[in-house]
C-alpha cells in the first residue's frame, strides 16, 4: 500500500520516499513491522485464547506421558497471530500490484481457513479429531491447485510449465498440462510437513524462519534479471515482492517465537502450520525452486516420512520402525528433554539452509 501511494505521488522527483522503490528497504520494514505487530498483539490475543478455549488444546492421548502432563491447558490457534502479522505487513510494504503477491497470499488464507476450521472442531469437541481427512485433503488440494494455475498464468512462457533442477540452469522438465497438479502436490506436501512437525515448542518456527529467510534471498534474486544471470538462476520477474512476503513472516515468525519458546504461552495450531507450510510450498512454486526447498525444508521432509514409513510398516508387518512418528516424539520416547531435541532439530535446520544457499552458486 504504502509502495503504490509513494509510487502515485513522488513521480520523477528525487526524495527520501525513493526509499520505498527499494525492495531490501520495504523487506527490512516488512520484517520490522511484523514482528512489533506480533509482540504487541501476542499478550493479549493469548489472554482471550484462554478465556475462549478454558481447557486448551486437546492433546493425543497415545503421545509421551511427560508430553501430554506438560502441554495440558496450553491455548491453540496462535496462527492467528502469525496470519495478522504477516498480512498487515504485507499489505503495508508489498507493491499490491504484483499477482505473485496476491497468489501467495491467497494460498496462505486458504490453508490458513483449512486449519482454523480444524483447530475450531477439535476445540468444540474436546478431542484431537477435526476435520475429516478427506474434506481437508479435499481443500488443500482445491486451494492449492488454484493457486498452481495462477502462479503458472504470472510466468514467462519458456518457464511456466517446467520443473527447474539445482545445478542445471539448462535442464528444465516440462510437466505441460501436469505443472498445476506438480505445485498442488508441492505445496499441499509442504502444508502437511509443517504440520507434521509442528509438535514441541518452538520446533517448527524456526525451520519455517529459516527457510523464509532463504526463500526471500532466492526471490530477490530470482526477480532481478542482473543477479538472475550472473549466479546462473531462472529469472522470474516479479518475484522480488516475494522478498517482502518472505520478509514479513520472518518477523511473524519471530514474534510468535516470543510466546511459543520452551514452556510455549500458546501453540500455532494447525492453522499456524498448515498456512506457513502452504506459504513456503507457494513462495517455492513461484520462484522455480521447489526442488530446492525440500533440501532447505529438509526437516519438514523427514518428520513426514518418518510418518509415513511409519504406517506403512506397521500396516505391513504390524510392528513399528520408531518408538512413536513423528519422528520428535521417537526421541522423546528415548528419554530426550525437550529442548535438547528442539535445540538440535534447529541446528540441522541451520545446515539445510546453508545447504539450500550453496545451491545458488553451485551451477
Amino acid at each position: 500500500m504504502l509502495y503504490d501511494l509513494v509510487q502515485h505521488h513522488a513521480g520523477g522527483h528525487v526524495t527520501a520516499l525513493n526509499l520505498f522503490r527499494y525492495i531490501t528497504f520495504r523487506a527490512g520494514a516488512a520484517c520490522l513491522t511484523a514482528l512489533v505487530i506480533s509482540l504487541l498483539l501476542g499478550q493479549p490475543l493469548i489472554a482471550q485464547l484462554r478465556r475462549i478455549q478454558r481447557g486448551g488444546q486437546p492433546i493425543r492421548a497415545l503421545g509421551p506421558e511427560r508430553h501430554i502432563l506438560e502441554k495440558a491447558g496450553t491455548p491453540t490457534m496462535g496462527g492467528v497471530l502469525i496470519l495478522v502479522a504477516l498480512f498487515a505487513s504485507t499489505l503495508l510494504w508489498a507493491d499490491l500490484t504484483n499477482g505473485f503477491v496476491w497468489a501467495v497470499l491467497l494460498i496462505t488464507l486458504g490453508f490458513g481457513a483449512v486449519g482454523f476450521a480444524d483447530d475450531y472442531l477439535k476445540l468444540s469437541r474436546r478431542n484431537t479429531a477435526g476435520v475429516s481427512k478427506r474434506a481437508r485433503l479435499g481443500s488443500e488440494f482445491a486451494v492449492s491447485l488454484i493457486g498452481g494455475y495462477w502462479l503458472q498464468s504470472l510466468m514467462p512462457a519458456d518457464l511456466a510449465n517446467h520443473l527447474a533442477f539445482p545445478f542445471m540452469k539448462d535442464w528444465l522438465l516440462p510437466l505441460g498440462f501436469a505443472f498445476p497438479l506438480f505445485a498442488m502436490i508441492t505445496i499441499t506436501g509442504f502444508g502437511n510437513a509443517v504440520n507434521f512437525t509442528d509438535g514441541l515448542d518452538g520446533l517448527a518456527i524456526v525451520p519455517v524462519i529459516i527457510a523464509a529467510l532463504v526463500f526471500g534471498l532466492i526471490a530477490y534474486l530470482v526477480g532481478n534479471h542482473v543477479f538472475a544471470d550472473y549466479l546462473q538462476l531462472h529469472a522470474v520477474p516479479g518475484t522480488g515482492e516475494l522478498c517482502v512476503f518472505c520478509s514479513a513472516l520472518v518477523g511473524a515468525g519471530l514474534g510468535f517465537l516470543w510466546f511459543n519458546a520452551p514452556p510455549a504461552a500458546v501453540f500455532m495450531g494447525d492453522t499456524g502450520s498448515l498456512s506457513l507450510g502452504g506459504a513456503l510450498g507457494a513462495v517455492a512454486v513461484a520462484v522455480k525452486h521447489e526442488l530446492v526447498l525440500c533440501i532447505v525444508g529438509g526437516l519438514f521432509v523427514v518428520e513426514t516420512l518418518s510418518v509415513i514409513i511409519q504406517v506403512f510398516w506397521f500396516r505391513r508387518t504390524g510392528r513399528r520402525v520408531f518408538l512413536m512418528a513423528p519422528l520428535h516424539h521417537h526421541f522423546e520416547k528415548k528419554g530426550w528433554q525437550e529442548p535438547k531435541i528442539v535445540i538440535r532439530f534447529w541446528i540441522v535446520s541451520i545446515v539445510l539452509g546453508l545447504c539450500g544457499l550453496a545451491t545458488l552458486k553451485l551451477r
